[in-house]
């Protein structure tokens, strides 16, 4: 966001600053500075003759040189995630440019995995403060607050909020997570060209259950346990009120909220303003774009496919939601799809006699008990251990331990003979080479998805997934991996990133000015990136590769603002889309500034 002392105008190459700030007030302001990169002219009539070096440097280049070097020279992730967002704080171009260029190098650095560092140590190296901070216990100064970013009504195309209840796979790290939402804006610009001078970064700060933080003297946040009930969702419902009264033409983007919460919020929400939830919408598009491919290549029908999912959380059942409708495009019923989708969670396989456990949102694909009365149980004890922050989840595991045991995995796998296994579980290692192996027996080409991330939380490897299926696999995963070589094949491993979709959407979203985000804007999204992995030789990826991200943003940014103009939902009537999302992009380059 630009200083009150300065405003942009023109579009595209004409773009240039105006501003009334002069000397170091200009180099204080990362919107404004560049630099060495000053002209002689701007010098003279910005007063920065005698601030700056008295070289020249007409391009960004030798900046980008020395930038990357201080880079490379820092001695850990963290650090370099540190330096990069020093050098936001100096420079927002100079940033975004190196961001740029050095994308599959940086973007785990700026933002996921690097980022649940950050947070995690966000007290001990906080720079300099960025975005808003809105507090449950002051609810009467949302708009205040807001209001004192220095935007006006037409400044504002996106803000990204928070309440961090559950972070990446980190869970609940209270206000630190305006981190989160800082790096998701980050993408949005780097991979999209989303103008980061018209966004905002925001947190909203209901307490949090981390003892740890509670503890901590130097915790930055509201030192309460988490508010939920009544108080909670007015806090949510005056924060959308002020946020479209200041930015009436602003996206809403929600990350990272609790799984009781991410879908509610969504469903209030979503046909009364433009807003999206990335951790269901955008992770649910992305594996469908990977399964659209895989689809294809296994030469089968929609209508024909059994998918068990391993994780009935927001991303899980997200995911099933996508293939559900999917099935329903191909002539599927609503309830038939749905019973084509089992989900496996911590209590094992979800059925309708668990109904006072389960989560709305998974209520509907639960199974009926008597359908699965007669299959196998395990006890609870030998399943592996593992996490969840459900109390109900819990409380269900340890009631089926007490009565008959659990149907695992292995059981539903082999009773379902899945076409389609994914896994969102944060669990490593339950795709065995037996489970594995018993899904390949009954499939010519299994498709197995683990998504978990980071890395080490993977459900198997994509080495060990085309080794035991004897390369016959069609994979993605969450995390990124290398490629794969086996019996003279290249395996090259696609990774089911929302990075690759979640950009395009908004920026087609804010560019169409779209009234709300439609299902039909966010499948032409994953259809998009679909296209953009339509290599089908053996081994190829089934989604596009992260190196490619400005150029996958693009295509997506066109299919999503097509796709609401075609439903009358978009406020920017157009003739030309292409034109209008290159022209509306932003680009790190230098403009002229102007003193007034």
């Amino acid at each position: 966001m630009f200083s009150r002392q300065a405003k942009i105008t023109g579009i595209g190459c004409s773009r240039k600053i105006e501003t009334s700030a002069r000397g170091c007030d200009v180099l204080r302001d990362p919107a404004l500075n560049k630099g060495s990169a000053f002209t002689q002219e701007e010098r003279n009539s910005l007063g920065l003759n005698g601030l700056l070096p008295p070289v020249i440097s007409n391009e960004l280049e030798p900046q980008l040189t020395r930038a990357l070097t201080a880079y490379r020279k820092a001695p850990t992730d963290l650090d370099k995630h540190i330096y990069m967002w020093r050098l936001h704080d100096n420079n927002v171009t100079l940033f975004y440019a190196l961001l740029q260029r050095h994308l599959m190098e940086m973007l785990p650095v700026v933002y996921d995995p690097v980022v649940g560092e950050a947070i995690e140590q966000y007290s001990e190296i906080i720079t300099r403060p960025r975005g808003v901070f809105l507090s449950i216990n002051e609810p009467d100064e949302i708009e205040e607050k807001l209001s004192a970013f220095g935007a006006s009504a037409d400044d504002i195309d996106l803000l990204v909020a928070s309440d961090a209840e559950e972070i990446l796979g980190i869970g609940d790290w209270g206000a630190n997570g305006i981190d989160i939402s800082i790096g998701k804006l980050a993408v949005y610009t780097a991979a999209a060209g989303v103008d980061p001078h018209r966004v905002i970064p925001i947190v909203l700060d209901v307490g949090t259950n981390n003892q740890k933080l509670l503890n901590d003297p130097l915790y930055i946040g509201y030192r309460h346990s988490r508010v939920v009930g009544e108080v909670y969702d007015n806090f949510i419902d005056a924060y959308v009120r002020a946020a479209k009264k200041l930015f009436p033409r602003a996206m809403l983007h929600w990350e990272d909220f609790g799984s009781t919460n991410a879908r509610r919020i969504l469903s209030r929400f979503r046909d009364k303003v433009p807003t999206f939830n990335d951790d269901m919408q955008g992770t649910g598009a992305i594996v469908l774009g990977a399964l659209l491919n895989a689809v294809r290549r296994s030469d089968t029908l929609w209508s024909d496919q059994r998918v068990v999912i391993l994780g009935a959380g927001t991303a899980g059942v997200g995911i099933a939601d996508q293939i559900r409708d999917q099935m329903v495009r191909h002539g599927v019923s609503q309830d038939e799809a749905t019973r084509r989708i089992w989900l496996v969670d911590l209590p094992g396989l979800l059925t309708d006699d668990m109904k006072h456990g389960l989560l709305d949102f998974q209520v509907s694909y639960a199974r009926p008990a008597a359908e699965v009365q007669a299959w196998s149980r395990v006890s609870a004890d030998m399943l592996p251990a593992t996490q969840t922050r459900w109390p109900a989840m819990a409380a269900l595991r340890s009631e089926k331990a007490q009565n008959g045991g659990v149907i695992d995995l292995a059981e539903v796998v082999k009773k379902v003979r899945p076409t389609i296994l994914i896994g969102t579980s944060t669990t490593p290692h339950l795709f065995t080479e037996e489970l594995v192996k018993d899904m390949a027996s009954h499939v010519e080409r299994p498709i197995i998805f683990p998504l978990s991330n980071p890395t080490n939380l993977h459900e198997a490897t994509p080495a060990q997934l085309i080794e035991w299926t004897d390369g016959r696999v069609l994979v993605a995963t969450g995390a990124p991996f290398e490629n794969v070589t086996f019996k003279g094949v290249s395996y090259t491993i696609g990774q089911a990133n929302n990075a690759a979709l979640y950009p395009g959407l908004g920026f087609g979203a804010i560019v169409s000015r779209a009234s709300h985000v439609s299902d039909e804007m966010i499948f032409a999204a994953a259809q998009a990136v679909a296209s953009q992995a339509t290599d089908a030789t053996p081994g190829a990826a089934l989604l596009p590769s992260n190196a490619d991200l400005r150029a996958t943003s693009s295509v997506v940014a066109v299919a999503v603002a097509s796709k609401a103009q075609e439903q009358n939902i978009a406020q920017e009537k157009f003739t030309d889309v292409i034109e209008a999302v290159n022209s509306a992009q932003w680009w790190p380059i230098y403009q002229p500034v102007i003193a007034i």
